[in-house]
């Protein structure tokens, strides 16, 4: 009995555990990016950009404010999408929701996009925005985006990775990671910039892609799931998610009128 009893209360530990990590990642408050330990990611973040320019380049006053706007944008960013997407879920948890259509949104592949369309934002002169992936077209398929100078490229980048701990920026380099398993996604990288101009103001509710409702359309010239389509493309119009993203984008508009972003 009382082993039984035993085997109850750790049970109910574990589950307990598991409840309060998987609730305690809601998505991100809007002060997030302003708390005492993200500044200090940011600031660190900023010259780690800035290291990987040449050195008669990083202490410019125009490549230091680059730098610092990459890094404020990249932590605001992740914590906003999240926000957006409104899954109180991380990483693989969340997959569930959207792979199940309970919600939209929150993909790593969701990030990667998103991430993408708001680092676009400004006009870069000493970095370039790219994707990247690893494991692509197997199971184990996981989505990022990257930051690299100009003048050099892939893997002399650090990648951003909102998606795990939603919309909890997470940063690594790219140069010690295994090239067998991370590869620069440079059709991706095209794609979205034909969606996204440099200096574009669409909204943080606008999504490049939506699931398409007919399943035999394929965009496999960009690696996309079989599923999803351009937003701008007439098969995704009267798609369930086409609505969701307008009716988004209205509501965006009401709570941040002054602003393409509610960061």
């Amino acid at each position: 009995m009382k082993h039984t009893a035993k085997k109850l209360s750790l049970r109910a530990a574990v589950c307990t555990a598991a409840a309060l990590s998987l609730g305690s990642c809601y998505p991100p408050p809007v002060d997030y990016p302003t708390t005492t330990l993200v500044t200090e990611r940011r600031a660190t973040l900023q010259e780690s950009l800035l290291l990987m320019l040449p050195q008669e380049v990083r202490n410019t006053p125009e490549a230091k404010q680059e730098a610092q706007w990459i890094a404020d944008t990249a932590y605001k960013a992740g914590a906003g999408i999240a926000r957006i997407n409104d899954s109180h879920f991380p990483g693989w948890a969340g997959n569930y929701l959207v792979n199940a259509r309970i919600q939209d949104r929150g993909l790593c592949w969701h990030y990667q996009h998103d991430m993408y369309r708001e680092l676009r934002r400004r006009k870069l002169t000493y970095f370039h925005i790219g994707c990247c992936g690893r494991d692509v077209g197997t199971r184990r398929e996981h989505n990022c985006v990257y930051i690299t100078p100009k003048h050099t490229g892939w893997p002399h980048a650090w990648v951003l990775d909102a998606w795990p701990w939603n919309g909890r920026l997470q940063v690594f380099n790219a140069w010690d990671l295994d090239p067998d398993q991370w590869e620069d996604r440079a059709p991706i990288t095209q794609f979205l910039s034909s969606v996204y101009a440099e200096g574009h103001q669409y909204p943080i509710e606008h999504w490049a892609t939506v699931r398409n409702k007919r399943k035999w359309y394929e965009l496999s010239l960009f690696g996309m799931p079989a599923t999803y389509v351009d937003c701008w493309w007439p098969e995704a119009w009267f798609s369930p998610q086409y609505r969701n993203m307008m009716s988004n984008i209205i509501q965006g508009q009401q709570e941040h009128p002054e602003s393409p972003t509610n960061y």
